[in-house]
């Protein structure tokens, strides 16, 4: 059997169409001597999503989940099941570029330094998601976003420490923080990082995987020259929500997920004063 350069994990929950378009343009991307494959798991979904795999894409691995087990652990059931010597972690509500996994694998092959790497990730009207080109959410950088200091000054290298707006977006740089949505990852950094926390339900298992693998010594690089378009919102905390309960509940996941971070790798640095009012502050705005 052919060795497997990348294997592609893809968590669903109730994303039949958009997972459909994603497979599509997974199909009709060019791969060159590359041997990929496509590991897809699924979290119980109710959508006939599973079913439609089935029938179209016969080359799909699908692993069915009986409850839904949450995004990161989903991602380690497929990151278990995976044999490539890169895995890409790549969300349901994306879809690729025709160059996007031949220039990203050659970009880790021919880029030592990097053992982790995104492409640029594209809201649908051509933005950019910042969420792909972050730093770490320590208490001054959560402090200057969210008093929309960033928002007003984006290329401080003070006030803009979230998405880091002073850096060159047009060239290949390192990064601190990228997205789950696209997160591209050498063997290397699984055997001694290891895989995501599964403590994080949804949310915030990326930056904590980010901060692991810097911890451990590696680099992780944004590649703007080839992109992906993610319809962001259709399965996570967005505005417009179908239903109240349902964004009420996404909140609390991902302000509890802060809080988890927080506590995990930021309460021994920090003095206590000021981890209780981060705490306090986080749980004012879960409720």
């Amino acid at each position: 059997m052919a060795k497997i350069d990348l294997s592609i994990i893809i968590v669903s929950y109730n994303t039949q169409k958009l997972v459909d378009k994603l497979l599509a343009s997974i199909k009709a991307a060019e791969k060159g001597n590359y041997k990929i494959e496509i590991i897809l798991v699924d979290n119980a979904s109710n959508d006939g999503s599973v079913e439609m795999v089935k029938k179209r894409y016969s080359q799909v691995n699908i692993l069915v989940n009986p409850k839904n087990i949450g995004f990161a652990a989903a991602n380690n059931k497929g990151m278990r099941n995976a044999k490539g010597r890169l895995v890409l972690l790549l969300n349901s509500d994306t879809q690729i570029e025709k160059d996007t996994l031949i220039k990203m694998i050659d970009f880790i092959d021919k880029n030592s330094r990097y053992q982790a790497a995104t492409c640029r990730i594209e809201l649908v009207d051509g933005r950019l998601d910042p969420a792909c080109h972050r730093g770490f959410p320590s208490p001054w950088a959560a402090f200057t976003y969210f008093a929309k200091f960033e928002k007003v000054l984006p290329g401080s290298k003070i006030f803009g420490q979230y998405h880091q707006g002073w850096k060159d977006l047009t060239k290949v740089h390192q990064v601190e923080v990228i997205s789950g949505a696209f997160f591209l990852v050498s063997r290397k950094i699984i055997e001694k990082v290891g895989l995501l926390d599964e403590s994080f339900f949804m949310y915030g298992e990326d930056i904590d995987w980010c901060l692991r693998i810097k911890k451990a010594g590696f680099r992780i690089g944004f590649v703007p020259y080839t992109k992906i378009i993610h319809v962001k919102g259709k399965s996570g905390r967005n505005k417009d929500s179908e239903q109240k309960e349902a964004k009420m509940l996404v909140n609390q996941h991902f302000w509890g997920t802060m809080k988890l971070f927080y506590k995990k790798h930021y309460a021994d640095q920090y003095p206590k004063p000021l981890m209780w009012l981060i705490i306090k502050m986080i749980n004012w705005k879960a409720r």
